[in-house]
């Protein structure tokens, strides 16, 4: 499955200047983060993070997911490919292995230790 994600929050990093169309972005979970417990922060080689993948209405472009929708599709980090450079965003598809995606009962399946029933 693929899906697209917006990086948002630029502007307190780097800005749009270190992203190009094809580049891949190392996307890392931030689960300590005080702000958004889903949080996850895009990061660049040699710069560090560089932005986060929405979690809002109000910063999620079109037709993307937004970091809670995504947290629970990918481990502790993943790899996305820039789509779209924006003035204040960046579109990335990001593919979720199919292995990784679960029933949306992932809590209570994980509990019960029932792998096969909660994969697609």
């Amino acid at each position: 499955m693929k899906a697209f994600i917006t990086i948002t929050g630029l502007k307190f990093h780097f800005g749009s200047k270190p992203f190009a169309a094809g580049q891949k972005v190392k996307l890392v979970k931030e689960p300590d983060n005080e702000y958004d417990s889903e949080a996850i922060k895009a990061e660049l080689p040699g710069l560090g993070c560089a932005g986060y993948v929405a979690n809002s209405p109000h910063t999620v472009l079109g037709d993307c997911i937004s970091a809670g929708r995504l947290y629970d599709k990918i481990g502790d980090s993943a790899t996305a490919k820039v789509f779209y450079v924006l003035d204040n965003a960046v579109v990335c598809k990001v593919k979720i292995a199919e292995k990784e995606k679960m029933c949306g009962q992932s809590a209570i399946c994980q509990s019960r230790h029932q792998k096969d029933h909660c994969r697609l």
